[in-house]
């Protein structure tokens, strides 16, 4: 009997902490569709199509100016409420998305991973690739606005920390990473635990300082607890940076990326191992 050659023979991964970079390179062209695939089916067949990547956070301005700032009379340490407000959803907006997103790996691709072989943990590159493009035009707005501030005399602070800002950015796309593929690997067997995530991230934005500044809490117990919030580091960096608002500590910085750097093992560890078999469960 003559022997069967294969061009290519898949068996699964031995180490849980094993990333093909060469295998995801190989399937790049994978990659860009499935990015361009959430871009197009995020808003089809609607009216507005992508208008609503600025329509969305312009609203969520109003009703935060209104009701947080009008209202509640929160304030804002000085800084302007619009660029406040627009800071804190674009950058809480990109963290929730990826971390959703992400979260829901397995369940929403079960039926493209039951008939064709790609590196699975493209798909959480996925997430946060194609949110970038929703983030970049919030941040967009959030600039023509600063602008706008500037040339009428407010005084805004510009940090010498913006130059971290594109790294404080990746520290977040990665703890939603982090997050999600600890989740993503979860729901595989119980599918409630999706529905206590998008519970979660509806509270985890009141323990965030985004729509109040941090200086607001002046209980010591309070604010430590806060603190301890990995993602509050990285948006009071951001703040900072950007509006002279908030505070940046190198320490609790160095917090926030040792719990991103676990979140990544252990979720990575997960993935893998559930990966291998998880078509029988979802």
């Amino acid at each position: 009997m003559k022997e069967e050659k294969w061009d290519l023979e898949i068996t699964p991964k031995d180490r849980l902490l094993a990333v093909d970079w060469k295998e995801i390179w190989r399937y790049r062209d994978m990659f860009v569709l499935f990015v361009l695939r959430g871009f197009r089916t995020a808003y089809k067949q609607t009216i507005l199509g992508p208008l609503w990547f600025i329509i969305t956070p312009v609203l969520s301005v109003i009703v935060y100016v209104a009701v947080f700032g009008g209202v509640a009379n929160i304030p804002t340490d000085g800084v302007p409420p619009v660029l406040f407000y627009l800071l804190g959803i674009s950058v809480w907006g990109y963290f929730a998305s990826c971390l959703s997103a992400t979260s829901n790996s397995f369940v929403s691709n079960a039926g493209i991973f039951g008939k064709v072989y790609f590196p699975r943990i493209i798909m959480p590159l996925v997430a946060v690739t194609s949110n970038l493009l929703s983030f970049f035009i919030q941040l967009a707005i959030f600039f023509a606005f600063y602008i706008y501030y500037a040339a009428t005399g407010t005084d805004l602070a510009i940090h010498w920390q913006i130059v971290l800002f594109p790294v404080l950015i990746v520290m977040l796309a990665l703890m939603a990473v982090g997050f999600g593929m600890v989740f993503s690997s979860m729901t595989t067997k119980y599918r409630d635990l999706q529905i206590m995530l998008n519970k979660i991230i509806s509270l985890w934005v009141y323990i965030t300082p985004v729509i109040y500044p941090m200086s607001m809490v002046t209980n010591e117990k309070l604010h430590l607890a806060m603190s301890l919030n990995p993602v509050t580091p990285v948006v009071e960096a951001i703040k900072y940076s950007l509006l002279g608002q908030g505070q940046f500590s190198w320490l609790w910085l160095a917090y926030s990326a040792g719990c991103t750097f676990v979140l990544l093992i252990f979720g990575l560890i997960l993935f893998n191992k559930v990966q291998k078999s998880f078509m029988d469960t979802v």
